[in-house]
């Protein structure tokens, strides 16, 4: 299938698979976009709420604000309380969950298709109306600062930020998407107010669902809730078009080459080596995949042979590749006894001086042709990665593929 351009004021068919396989957009006139994947025979739907705001668009004072409001929106709305929020979903057999990351925000659930209507009343309750109580931040604080003890517990975790920190140096995407305590700590109610206030508005939302829909009838439900809030009044005076995507184009930051070493009281030592990479639209990200499967995406990759297989340095080992709008990095990551690092270190650097100078072979490439290929099917299979599918498409490439 061929790469779709999605033009931002479009309303209609994106993608027609055939055989009841539908692809649809519509843009309403407060500037909500609602995109929509029929699944012919599903009857779950997983439905997403998208907030065109990340960690990256924080201020220095309010580093975490954008995780830590995710959190305050499950606390109680204007009618719903967090008890009501869980409860509603736990009856169903639904799920209902957020994720923050360093460009979006996203709040969705999984239920039958006979249960959309209930997921649609309550996420758009949350999203347009949450109450952000002092008492509830003031808990919701405590809860914040176990996570983030939990992920400084954790090398892996540690090193894939440190490393992240290192190549995009004082960059806002080299930020932790948690934040810090102190600065967790120090976020008052009106902080929170003023944060959500700036980003939660209608041309910032993106709402995808995927499985077993109707997309005219999911446009006329979210549309009656959003009238219902509020979002869709004439008198409310609300920017009538979407926001603009972000721009692809940024100079790279400056990247500190030096190593660095944290020391924690651990048994295992995690080795991270990455550098630059590539944004999200650039046209060799296919290449990058490619690349990434035969140097680390699995267990007939390179590092997993040489440092695995052959070496016996590592239990777990695999390279990566993260992607945003304007900007990239990659990294090699293993996890080792701490004097066998230097040596996984040298490999490391080994394997990327070989795949630089000599490339790969035929049969590698058609392993991971094959490998991709498997996995995109495989994951499309879901109607959770459908609808994420679109969500990315429509906040970060501006391309249905």
């Amino acid at each position: 299938m061929a790469t779709i351009d999605i033009d931002p004021q479009y309303s209609g068919v994106i993608y027609n698979g055939g055989g009841g396989n539908l692809v649809e957009r519509t843009v309403l006139d407060n500037g909500v976009r609602i995109l929509t994947e029929v699944m012919p025979g599903q009857k779950a739907v997983s439905i997403g709420f998208w907030i065109g705001v990340g960690s990256r668009d924080e201020q220095p004072s309010g580093y975490g604000s954008t995780h830590f409001l995710e959190h305050l929106l499950f606390k109680g709305s204007a009618n719903y309380t967090g008890w009501d929020i869980s409860e509603a979903f736990d009856r169903v057999g639904g799920d209902v969950n957020a994720a923050t990351a360093k460009e979006s925000t996203c709040y969705h659930a999984r239920v039958i298709n006979t249960n959309l209507a209930m997921a649609v009343d309550i996420l758009t309750d949350m999203v347009t109306a949450p109450l952000l109580e002092s008492e509830q931040m003031d808990t919701e604080r405590g809860v914040i600062l176990e996570e983030l003890a939990v992920d400084s517990d954790d090398p892996a975790y540690v090193v894939h930020e440190s490393l992240a920190e290192q190549v995009l140096l004082g960059h806002p995407l080299g930020r932790s998407i948690g934040g810090t305590p102190e600065v967790i700590n120090s976020i008052s109610r009106e902080d929170m107010v003023s944060h959500y206030n700036r980003w939660y508005r209608p041309e910032q939302l993106v709402i995808t669902a995927a499985g077993g829909l109707d997309h005219k009838e999911l446009v006329q439900t979210v549309s009656a809730a959003l009238s219902r809030s509020g979002w869709m009044s004439p008198e409310s005076n609300l920017i009538q078009t979407p926001a603009p995507r972000r721009d692809h184009h940024a100079e790279f930051p400056v990247m500190n080459t030096e190593r660095l070493t944290l020391t924690r009281p651990v048994e295992q030592t995690a080795v991270m080596v990455g550098g630059r990479g590539l944004n999200t639209v650039d046209p060799r990200r296919f290449a990058m995949t490619v690349m990434n499967v035969i140097l680390g995406g699995g267990m007939t990759s390179r590092l997993f042979q040489e440092i695995r297989e052959r070496r016996g340095l590592a239990y777990s080992t695999y390279s990566f590749a993260a992607s945003y709008s304007d900007l990239g990095y990659f990294g090699m990551y293993a996890g080792c006894h701490p004097a066998k690092a230097d040596e996984v270190i040298e490999v490391m650097s080994t394997e990327l001086d070989t795949l630089a100078q000599k490339g790969v072979t035929a049969d590698e490439l058609e392993r991971a042709h094959g490998q991709i290929a498997g996995n995109v099917v495989l994951g499309l299979e879901n109607t959770e990665a459908r609808m994420s599918r679109l969500g990315r498409a429509e906040l970060v490439t501006g391309q249905y593929t």
